[in-house]
């Protein structure tokens, strides 16, 4: 929960901006609860998880999104597509990574 609208959009947009930057970043939103404007939700999409993991090592990242990903609240925050839809259109399945990773060897 954020306590002052003006002490956090200002940082959210820094640490979108810092993600967007980097390479295998897709798209980015910053938004807020309908029925309660003290939470809010900066939500990226990217084109593998080892983008996401690079992203967030990357120093420009470290130094201007890493201070407000640490005010998030501690519940998990990355997720992997499964399914999406477009408008109208049908609902495509995705296989998952963790399958791969998950298979004995």
């Amino acid at each position: 929960m954020v306590d002052s609208e003006a002490d956090f959009v200002g940082p959210a947009h820094e640490a979108l901006a810092a993600l967007a930057a980097r390479p295998g970043f897709a798209a980015g939103r910053l938004a807020r609860a309908y029925d309660d404007p003290t939470a809010w939700c900066l939500v990226t999409e990217w084109e593998s998880v080892g983008a996401y993991r690079r992203a967030l090592s990357a120093y420009d990242v470290k130094l201007r999104a890493t201070p407000l990903l640490a005010r998030a609240v501690p519940e998990a925050s990355a997720y992997e597509p499964l399914a999406s839809a477009e408008p109208g259109g049908p609902v495509r399945v995705a296989e998952s990574d963790r399958a791969l990773e998950e298979t004995p060897g």
